[in-house]
């Protein structure tokens, strides 16, 4: 139940977002493959600060979702109040 996992706080949307799209595969399998040449060019430590670099855009690219998430959220729920106030004044137009 979404309910319960959030009162647990183990709900977490975007782990559960799984890109289906061809293209988002595409450019995945291009990081891969990039990742892996320079970890056989670059000494250990030039690697290890491009994993460091990763590690740090994927935490911004978390927090960049999760602000998205709030706002969409919001947004919904704004939409939601809007159309149920305005439902009061429909109802007040269809009286004779």
């Amino acid at each position: 139940m979404i309910l319960e996992d959030m009162y647990y706080g183990n709900w977490r949307p975007s782990e559960q977002i799984k890109s289906t799209e061809p293209e988002s595969q595409k450019v995945n399998q291009k990081i891969s493959d990039l990742m892996e040449i320079l970890k056989n060019k670059l000494p250990e430590v030039d690697f290890e600060q491009i994993e460091v670099m990763f590690d740090l855009l994927s935490e911004s690219t978390s927090l960049h979702s999760a602000a998205a998430f709030i706002h969409g959220y919001r947004t919904g729920a704004l939409t939601m109040i809007e159309i149920f106030s305005g439902e009061k004044e429909f109802a007040n137009i269809n009286k004779p």
